[in-house]
């Protein structure tokens, strides 16, 4: 299988157990930009047992609150799509209204040049999804 999800082949992880990983994106116009992956090819939420789902959930909402907490982003979008990669991934990317996209979605038209906002770096990100875990984001 060629799954890209499965490979991880160059990802830059920035948070990871044995279930799942945290990794950047890069994409120049949305710093911050994370994708939180379940490691074992699985295409639904609903493929995973309820603990699992419970796990992966806590990691993307520990995500989002890390992100919040370093970022200060006027929203946080979340998205599970798989139409493209049928691997179970989340998207959590920050947003702000004067990004290139806002208030379409990343994958949308342009609206403006936008403002590039400051990313969060690895080592605090990764201490910040730590701390959310441990006190429920």
């Amino acid at each position: 299988m060629d799954c890209p999800l499965c490979l991880a082949s160059a990802e830059h992880v920035v948070w990871e157990d044995g279930r799942c990983r945290v990794i950047r994106v890069d994409d120049e116009a949305h710093p911050g930009f994370c994708r939180v992956i379940w490691n074992e090819h699985v295409a639904e939420m609903s493929d995973l047992l309820p603990a699992d789902r419970r796990h992966l959930l806590d990691v993307v909402l520990a995500t989002e609150g890390a992100l919040r907490a370093l970022l200060h982003p006027d929203k946080i979008n979340l998205a599970s799509f798989g139409n493209m990669v049928p691997h179970l991934h989340w998207h959590v990317i920050p947003r702000y209204r004067d990004d290139r996209h806002f208030p379409e979605s990343v994958w949308g038209q342009a609206q403006r040049q936008g403002v590039i906002h400051p990313g969060a770096d690895s080592v605090a990100l990764a201490r910040a999804i730590d701390s959310a875990l441990a006190t429920g984001y």
